[in-house]
């Protein structure tokens, strides 16, 4: 009778506005799955030997599975989540050596006729261990220790994916990094993390681009005075000394200006060498200051502006010597440095014009041409979303983006509601997890974010993506629906 009870108790307190979303994912995901699959002629779409036949496969099994996950009890979950942590680490670990190849790809390993991806599911598996280590008595996350621990479940799993040749699926790891800053991770590593990216962006696009008639990279000019400003605004936010902000600011710009100007209509000379001695002025500076004031905020920023200079002179080494060929191809297409639409910008040109040409109301179900006549690659799998823009239009597209903006706002609502901080945490971590997917997917789809090979959430075709991304939704939405449980 009690089971009974707890049981009705569950199922009464399951959110199921979130269950509602994840059904209309899942109907909008086949249809578009049918569509990017279909090819003219065919008459059974339900057919198994077809894409669209074998994802109702998949969105059934994913049903049934959100059901049993539903139906454990919510503490198996906190229980168990290093050891479940720690399996899926073992089978990432074996899945390395694994002799059968994909697409250059060895993150697969194949059961007969069945073939899954177990990078997949590490991601439930490391939100439940990290959210089990943030959730321990005594967790302070502005220990070092403690930050640095939770940061090791997050990057090993990263690590083993990266030596699967699956740089795609172990970026989305980063993605933990929000829920870190919702936990009280300090803005500054956020802040450090966009500043890498300007300084590649623009160090890298620009490097070739002469200042004027000088022999003066703009890219590396721009990058080095970001360094600095980006110094001293951290010296206006962390120390709160307006004054030193403004007389770094004056130095920097001031001396910049007055040489830039003598090499101009004097002597010409490269003025990045200018710009590494204010930069190195800097972090001397900065280094004094703390010493001398004992704050460590100025150690930090010094420590920031090193870490910038460093990353950024090493980053055009990374790109030519460290990354693979296609992987720097795919960089220089995104950043304008190459067209190459025959080779590595052909996906995102075609994907583009798939999406252009659907209009306002797109050309409706099955009578997508690009995709019918199978222009863009991997179609129905990383790049899905051109079908629903090809097909359903800007109308639609707008709709199943509408559709993940409510699920990330009904996950970020189910999360802060949570009366303990394991469930929280988790929360987070999966909104976080959905919430890379979507951007980094429509935006690679859409050709403003590199092409690294990750699905769409609940729209890909594939088992693994779709049972991966129910267990991350339903264990949430079965430690939510106890969050009023009493105990006995």
């Amino acid at each position: 009778m009690a089971n009974d009870k707890r049981s009705t108790s569950v199922l009464a307190s399951i959110d199921w506005w979130t269950i509602g979303i994840y059904i209309a994912l899942l109907v909008f995901g086949w249809f578009s799955v049918c569509g990017a699959s279909y090819t003219y002629g065919d008459t059974d779409i339900f057919s198994l030997d077809a894409r669209s036949g074998m994802q109702i496969v998949w969105i059934g099994t994913s049903i049934v599975l959100g059901f049993v996950l539903l139906m454990l009890d919510d503490r198996f979950y906190d229980t168990f989540a290093y050891i479940i942590y720690a399996a899926l680490l073992l089978l990432l670990f074996a899945t390395i050596f694994n002799p059968h190849e994909i697409k250059g790809s060895r993150s697969w390993l194949v059961l007969g006729p069945l073939r899954l991806q177990p990078a997949e599911f590490a991601k439930f598996a490391t939100a439940l261990a990290v959210s089990k280590l943030m959730s321990t008595y005594g967790f302070n996350i502005h220990k070092w220790k403690h930050f640095a621990a939770a940061c090791g479940i997050v990057l090993l799993p990263m690590l083993f994916i990266v030596a699967q040749k699956e740089t795609g699926s172990a970026l989305v790891y980063l993605s933990f990094f929000l829920m870190f800053y919702r936990e009280g991770m300090p803005g500054s590593v956020l802040f450090t993390a966009v500043a890498m990216v300007i300084y590649f962006v623009v160090g890298i696009k620009f490097e070739d681009v002469m200042l004027w008639d000088l022999p003066t990279s703009i890219g590396k000019f721009v990058v080095l005075l970001l360094v600095q400003a980006f110094s001293a605004g951290m010296v206006y936010v962390y120390c709160k000394d307006k004054k030193k902000t403004w007389t770094i600011l004056a130095y920097c710009v001031g001396i910049t200006l007055l040489f830039l100007l003598f090499a101009e209509y004097v002597i010409p000379f490269d003025i990045v060498w200018i710009q590494l001695f204010l930069s190195v002025s800097l972090v001397v500076y900065l280094l004094y200051q703390g010493l001398s004031t004992r704050l460590s905020n100025y150690m930090y920023i010094a420590l920031f502006a090193i870490g910038s200079l460093v990353f950024f002179y090493s980053a055009d080494y990374v790109l030519n010597d460290v990354m693979e060929p296609h992987q720097r191809v795919r960089i220089n297409v995104l950043l304008g440095l190459e067209e190459d639409l025959a080779g590595a910008g052909y996906n995102v040109h075609q994907s583009e014009i798939a999406i252009g040409s659907g209009g306002l109301r797109g050309k409706g179900f099955l009578n997508g041409t690009q995709t019918k006549l199978k222009f863009v690659p991997e179609q129905d799998t990383d790049f899905i979303f051109c079908t629903v823009g090809e097909e359903e239009g800007f109308l639609g597209s707008a709709s199943v983006l509408l559709l993940f903006l409510a699920l990330i706002l009904r996950l970020i609502k189910l999360a802060e509601r949570q009366p303990f901080k394991f469930g929280r945490v988790y929360g987070y971590c999966v909104l976080s997890i959905f919430l890379f997917h979507v951007f980094i997917n429509v935006g690679m789809v859409l050709g403003l974010t590199p092409v690294i090979g990750i699905p769409l959430p609940f729209f890909s075709y594939g088992g693994s993506s779709l049972w991966g991304f129910t267990f991350l939704l339903f264990i949430f939405l079965r430690i939510d629906a106890s969050r009023n449980l009493i105990r006995t």
